[in-house]
């Protein structure tokens, strides 16, 4: 069971895909689709500068009649990035995300990206604790009837 954003990773693929924020956004469109992830995570000089979703895309290009390939990813990324620490609770993920309306959350370790996280990844591992304890209360009610 799960409990921190480090224990979650733990049991993830923790690649992070990355994009720079001079690239067009239909090269992030395209990795995205290519990985079958809803974000990329955008990094100028090692940092993280940003973060681009598909949401982005759908509003900030595509509502706008905008040019993916001429539109470059620094116009429509998000840059105030919420991110969340190793050591924070799969439940203030969960609050923050719920809270804000979003559904990715960079994984930050000072300034080092370490991973990222969805909302899919919190409820698998919500549900997964849920179930953890059914079984467990299950098993003592068994037990406890002999």
């Amino acid at each position: 069971m799960a409990r921190t954003v480090s224990e979650l990773l733990g049991n993830k693929n923790v690649e992070v895909w990355t994009i720079a924020p001079e690239a067009s956004v239909y090269d992030a469109v395209a990795t995205m689709a290519d990985r079958q992830i809803g974000a990329l995570v955008v990094i100028e000089d090692d940092k993280v500068a940003g973060i681009i979703t598909e949401r982005d895309y759908a509003r900030k290009v595509i509502l706008k009649d905008r040019s993916s390939k001429l539109t470059p990813v620094r116009e429509i990324m998000t840059d105030k990035v919420l991110y969340v620490r190793p050591e924070q609770s799969i439940e203030e993920c969960m609050a923050l995300m719920t809270e804000k309306r979003i559904r990715h959350l960079p994984v930050l370790n000072g300034d080092k990206l370490m991973g990222m996280i969805s909302i899919g990844d919190l409820v698998k591992e919500l549900i997964s604790d849920k179930d953890f304890i059914i079984e467990q209360l299950t098993r003592y009610i068994s037990g406890s009837a002999y």
